[in-house]
């Protein structure tokens, strides 16, 4: 077995029976999670890895011993740093816990958590601050894609409070803008990655679009739904998910992504005509349920996916009342609205692409200190710690979890 000391021999440090490390916790659009820089962790690996997993409380159905939540969405984390790049202020990791099989999954980028990034940046220093608004320019590390995002800045400090409201989360906040520079090909490196605007799969209709998340896109109606059911609704309807798994699969085979039964991506979304004041409807599945409310990636995926001639989308759109210039994209979801700003530019051949994506999020700061972490505890973890992480990126997520 793997002594307790040499797993957790780098910055992290020793208090009495307890390790702890420096930790804020945020909020960032409709997700939360822990922020670390990434400097107080040790190196990307299984150390690492089970340092976040203790602290989430992963190996506990309810986390009760661990500051994790009960849901995909209160389970991420991100770990932050100074960016070496060219042109870039801070490197951003994501990472997605995977409840119940006590793994992370690093494959993909969280937009909501994105939005916290630019705060957390200038709270910690990473970032010097403007007078009103500062710009902070970030490289994630998931996708090789770079943000920007526009903070409401105050007296040195990211400023939280203001008049900007997100549909699933109570209340208003400053506004933090996303703005996405390099969205196409997050994964597949095409816009298009079978090169067609639709495939036929078992018989439906599917988009596969890869815009900051490679995605596969239903009709609603072609899997015999409305596609304005709640997400209780969805989830419990097992036969429709099991429908939804295997045609995400087999999408995901089709966009050179081999055998995604193991990963997160791509993800799939149903949709429909709108019926509450937006362009379209969309249910995003994440990828084993169906997100409580839309995705920031997932929103600029499919507000690309609109614009594109031909796409189930863009057909659906047409026969609606057509898409809505200027890209300006209201995307109704299960909580409410989230919009969306997507530019299109023209390629050689009159192709197009995707100049960049913009959206309005608002996020938090929750609380900073430290977070602890029993040393007798890591024993339990130390000796599964080969087979559990030894590729983080290939590791499932459990269906029970999403």
């Amino acid at each position: 077995m793997t002594s307790q000391t040499a797993l957790f021999r780098h910055p992290v440090s020793r208090e009495s029976d307890q390790y702890k490390v420096r930790c804020v916790l945020m909020r960032g659009g409709t997700s939360k999670g822990p922020f670390f820089l990434d400097e107080d962790l040790p190196p990307p690996g299984a150390e690492r890895d089970l340092l976040l997993l203790r602290v989430m409380g992963a190996l506990e159905p309810r986390r009760i011993d661990g500051i994790g939540g009960i849901d995909s969405l209160t389970n991420k984390v991100a770990i932050i740093s100074r960016s070496s790049r060219e042109g870039v202020d801070v490197d951003y990791l994501f990472g997605q816990i995977c409840v119940h099989k006590n793994t992370i999954d690093y494959s993909v980028n969280c937009g909501n958590m994105l939005s916290a990034v630019g705060p957390f940046a200038v709270d910690s220093g990473l970032v010097q601050p403007g007078e009103d608004i500062t710009r902070v320019r970030i490289f994630n590390v998931n996708t090789g894609k770079r943000i920007d995002e526009q903070v409401v800045t105050l007296n040195g400090k990211a400023s939280y409070q203001g008049d900007a409201r997100i549909d699933g989360v109570h209340g208003s906040a400053a506004p933090v803008l996303v703005e996405f520079l390099d969205v196409e090909g997050s994964k597949t490196g095409a816009l298009l990655p079978t090169g067609r605007a639709i495939d036929i799969v078992d018989g439906v209709r599917i988009s596969c679009v890869d815009a900051a998340v490679p995605m596969a896109i239903v009709l609603a109606s072609d899997l015999g739904i409305s596609g304005h059911e709640s997400a209780e609704a969805l989830n419990a309807n097992t036969v429709l998910c099991a429908r939804v798994e295997e045609l995400r699969c087999k999408a995901g085979a089709l966009m050179g992504l081999g055998d995604v039964s193991r990963l997160e991506m791509p993800k799939l979304t149903l949709v429909a005509a709108p019926r509450q004041g937006g362009v379209i409807t969309g249910r995003y599945f994440m990828p084993y349920t169906c997100h409580t409310s839309f995705a920031v990636t997932g929103a600029v995926c499919l507000g690309a996916a609109c614009l594109i001639p031909g796409t189930v989308t863009n057909d659906l759109l047409r026969d609606v009342g057509g898409a809505p210039s200027g890209g300006d994209l209201s995307i109704e979801h299960p909580a409410g609205l989230i919009h969306v700003k997507v530019k299109m530019r023209s390629g050689s051949a009159g192709q197009l692409h995707v100049a960049s994506a913009a959206l309005v999020r608002t996020a938090r700061r929750l609380f900073a200190g430290e977070v602890y972490l029993p040393v007798e505890a890591l024993s339990e973890l130390s000796s599964s710690a080969t087979s559990l992480l030894t590729s983080p990126k290939d590791l499932p997520c459990s269906a029970e979890t999403y």
